[in-house]
């Protein structure tokens, strides 16, 4: 049975704007150049400004007079207008008025608001021959019989990935070249030029495996040695990777030895070659694949800190955001418009369609240049009070000196949201005289050491690390060991929570960091 009943709730609703904002707290400097030039393609009302005035708030000022006192703003000062459609001529009118009143050309952004001046906004990076560029100019070397195996070729290379395997299977690459040129070709036919892609440059290309990829690599060097006792040392890894490639990954070392009936030293020397192997055969090429070309390769610090004779200085990186304001072209037909109506003159439909369409482009370049600016205040208000708080570590790049700080400890200094501080901490770096660092690695939870005071896990962290690079590397210390050892400095940790921060390192297990002396 259908029934209508009232009622009545109270829902909290994210506004647009409020989700723009977000978005762009969470994307990087290094990336937000490209958001910034998405909106200028699709906002023709908003343009990059060469010159700066002063900004100001016209739009928060404007919609304060038009909105009712049940109005209320978010954190991100955000207000609302009534959708265009539901807007009365009345209301439109007295919109336009205040609106060119208030002279909106000196709504604008300028970049070196928090950051130094004339900073570049462009960084320059070497433009480099890719990897699958480099092997499909290789092709011409393999002397092919037809466009058949051509074809072939190119579709192998083109199923080669951006780390140098080719993980597709030979039926896949036959239904692949089946479906894209309609070429039917046997197994074999896939194999035979997948063996000659193999020999390409760098060697290894073309590996099915990680075991391949270095037998690729090391039946290379066997071909061009005639040195006859590094020959015999060339062939001992290629048996080595061939028979015991397991053993080897998991250095399994007396297991080897007692195999191949060798010394220690015997034994190093052959697996000293296989660690000279690249893993990795495209490493030495420009990621082809990466979105970002210049984000791919260079980290672009957020934030830098400078120490400036025992004065911290704080600089919000600002080159990759272009100054922006309001197109003029827009402006002065509004104006246009305002002058029409002053002057009596009937404006038809069309022509009001378009100022309103006018004005939606308006508001929404204001509200965009709106986020930038909050976007740029949120960041530096968030990094100030990291830096205030970690400043022993800032002063002197001792990571033991990085005091226990969740994000909770951020939001109640900066009176935020902790949402919002995650989002800043995201894939955010800052540039200190130690080093770029991750935002992240500035928090870390506390526990207590014998002395009853609250430490950093990332005291402990380092501490853990030090002692592992400080380990004969023969004879690696267990967890169990290292557990005992920070015991001893005062620091009472379950072995759990040793193997858990050791994992957080990318710090293998002891049997895995063994080495051969």
């Amino acid at each position: 049975m259908l029934k209508q009943q009232l009622s009545q709730k109270l829902i909290q609703k994210l506004s647009p704007q409020q989700i723009q904002l977000m978005k762009l707290l969470q994307i990087p400097t290094a990336v937000l150049d490209q958001r910034i030039q998405e909106e200028l393609e699709q906002n023709p009302a908003l343009e990059e400004g060469n010159e700066y005035e002063e900004a100001t708030d016209v739009y928060a000022e404007t919609q304060e007079a038009s909105t009712s006192d049940d109005d209320t703003s978010s954190e991100t000062e955000f207000i609302e207008t009534e959708p265009f459609e539901q807007q009365s001529e009345d209301s439109f009118e007295e919109y336009l008025n205040n609106y060119m009143d208030d002279e909106p050309s000196s709504y604008q952004y300028k970049t070196g608001e928090y950051g130094e001046e004339n900073q570049s906004k462009t960084m320059p990076y070497a433009v480099e021959s890719s990897f699958h560029d480099n092997l499909n100019k290789q092709i011409g070397l393999l002397n092919l019989k037809d466009e058949k195996q051509l074809k072939i070729a190119q579709q192998i290379i083109g199923s080669i990935d951006d780390d140098g395997y080719l993980r597709r299977e030979p039926n896949a690459i036959i239904d692949d070249l089946l479906f894209a040129h309609n070429l039917e070709v046997e197994e074999k036919e896939v194999t035979d030029i997948l063996a000659k892609i193999q020999g390409f440059d760098p060697p290894g290309t073309g590996a099915r495996n990680l075991q391949e990829c270095l037998l690729i690599q090391i039946r290379a060097k066997i071909n061009i040695e005639k040195r006859k006792i590094f020959l015999k040392v060339l062939k001992l890894s290629e048996m080595i990777l061939l028979h015991y490639f397991d053993e080897f990954t998991k250095k399994h070392y007396t297991k080897l030895q007692r195999s191949f009936n060798l010394t220690e030293a015997q034994l190093k020397v052959a697996i000293d070659e296989i660690l000279k192997l690249n893993p990795k055969p495209s490493s030495g090429y420009q990621d082809s694949m990466a979105h970002y070309s210049v984000a791919g390769h260079y980290i672009i610090p957020d934030f830098s800190i400078t120490n400036r004779d025992g004065e911290l200085e704080l600089n919000l990186n600002s080159k990759n955001a272009p100054d922006l304001r309001i197109n003029d072209h827009y402006l002065d037909m509004l104006r246009s418009y305002k002058g029409n109506n002053k002057a009596g003159n009937t404006s038809e439909k069309k022509e009001k369609d378009a100022v309103m369409f006018i004005k939606q482009k308006i508001e929404s370049a204001k509200w965009f240049i709106d986020a930038i600016k909050q976007r740029q205040d949120t960041l530096y208000r968030t990094m100030y009070a990291i830096m205030q708080f970690q400043i022993e570590y800032f002063h002197t790049g001792d990571q033991r000196k990085i005091k226990p700080m969740i994000l909770k400890d951020i939001a109640d200094i900066t009176s935020l949201d902790i949402s919002t501080v995650s989002r800043v901490a995201n894939s955010k770096f800052v540039q200190t005289e130690f080093g770029t660092k991750r935002l992240k690695e500035f928090f870390s939870e506390s526990l207590q050491n014998d002395e009853g005071d609250e430490v950093s896990t990332l005291e402990v962290k380092k501490i853990l690390s030090d002692l592992i690079l400080a380990e004969k590397k023969d004879k690696p210390l267990s967890d169990e060991k290292l557990k005992e050892m920070l015991m001893r400095k005062g620091y009472n940790i379950a072995r759990r929570t040793i193997a858990k921060y050791r994992e957080q390192l990318n710090i293998p297990v002891a049997r895995l960091r063994k080495e051969l002396v």
